[in-house]
């Protein structure tokens, strides 16, 4: 049985990747690179400081990565004010959820290659612009081919050494730079060759007098360093209460296809992830596809009575109940066929779902309203 220590590190790790992806929409380019680093480190930190098997981790390491991208993501309708990037996001994540998807159905490594994770350093490309120039600045064409830049050169190459050639950076360094075997401790490793840690330094100081090089070639900054997401337009609040009941008196809209979309292929990746599901796949989205219609059909009925979501937490908490019970009917109603459905584990997807439809919903309509003043706007012009 693991011992106290064990678990408060794991704990502690695994609260990490799931609180730090939700200040995403407030705290961009920081929270996501926490994120993404927590990412990099957390089987280096299980490793170190405890004494707990990785085999287990690893399933619930892929969900996490899905669910941070996802809430990465749904903030770019909230902050992004540039409408090619946001568009040009949208494919990028899209894209790698349907490759994912798709693996999990196959298991073919192959195509983690072919469906490359180019969105999260897109999204880091973006946020590290703004926060020095407006986005504005930086036409489709120039958006694009920073897209495909990332793609070539960063995210193809790294697809390849981990998924498909499947080395292990961590592990190569210790065995192949530091000289020693895997079993021993990082701390053997730097006294083993204490000269690398010396070249490391030289190398991360002539780095950063590069980048510091390539700051003064760049235009002119347009602000100081913002890492906060920039307040909403004045013009928001007004239309997204407008746009709001506009989107709940349609149920039968684009953005619902979307949202089914959406939840449907993060839905199914964590369940192939998570253990013991043993529902198949359309069982599965048939029970997605029900959470998702009949929370737009709620929202609806607010909107029709003249009521909204006047709170992020309250709409949270009341869908979380809704949504709840609707997992315990579903259950049921699955038991009914003979199929075996692990509750606990489907719980916990039906709430992390239900995070991700409750932010797709309050800033869809931040995003439709930006896009409504900006038709006004062309055609004013």
């Amino acid at each position: 049985m693991p011992d106290l220590s064990d678990m408060m590190v794991f704990w502690a790790v695994v609260l990490g990747r799931l609180f730090i992806p939700l200040l995403i929409p407030l705290y961009p380019l920081p929270a996501v690179i926490a994120a993404l680093l927590l990412d990099g480190v957390d089987q280096t930190i299980f490793q170190v400081f405890t004494n707990l098997p990785m085999g287990p981790y690893q399933t619930y390491d892929k969900a996490l990565d899905i669910y941070y991208l996802t809430i990465a993501y749904i903030s770019t309708m909230r902050n992004w004010v540039s409408l090619p990037a946001f568009r040009i996001s949208r494919f990028l994540l899209y894209y790698r959820l349907l490759g994912t998807s798709l693996f999990e159905l196959t298991q073919i490594r192959a195509l983690l290659l072919i469906f490359p994770n180019t969105f999260e350093y897109f999204f880091i490309f973006y946020e590290a612009v703004r926060s020095h120039w407006n986005p504005l600045r930086l036409s489709t064409k120039q958006w694009l081919t920073a897209a495909a830049a990332i793609w070539i050169f960063i995210k193809l190459p790294q697809e390849y050494w981990i998924h498909v050639a499947k080395l292990d950076t961590t592990d190569m360094i210790k065995t192949r730079v530091f000289g020693v075997p895997l079993e021993e401790s990082w701390m053997v490793a730097f006294a083993n060759r204490p000269w690398v840690l010396v070249v490391a330094a030289i190398a991360l100081v002539l780095a950063l007098l590069f980048f510091k090089w390539l700051l003064a070639k760049l235009p002119p900054k347009d602000w100081n360093l913002k890492l906060k997401a920039d307040p909403l337009p004045e013009y928001i609040d007004e239309r997204r209460e407008q746009l709001a009941v506009q989107a709940r008196s349609k149920v039968l809209r684009a953005v619902l296809l979307e949202k089914f979309a959406l939840v449907a292929l993060v839905g199914l990746i964590f369940a192939n992830l998570l253990p013991r599901v043993s529902a198949t796949n359309w069982e599965l989205y048939a029970l997605i596809g029900m959470v998702v219609v009949i929370n737009a059909f709620l929202s609806h009925w607010l909107a029709l009575h003249g009521r909204g979501w006047r709170s992020i937490a309250r709409e949270f908490v009341v869908m979380s109940l809704v949504n709840l019970g609707l997992t315990y009917l579903g259950h049921w109603l699955i038991g009914q066929r003979g199929v075996r459905l692990d509750l606990p584990v489907t719980l916990f997807m039906v709430m992390l779902l239900t995070l991700m439809v409750v932010l797709f919903d309050r800033y869809r309509v931040i995003y439709e309203a930006r896009l409504a003043v900006e038709g006004e706007a062309g055609m004013g012009a």
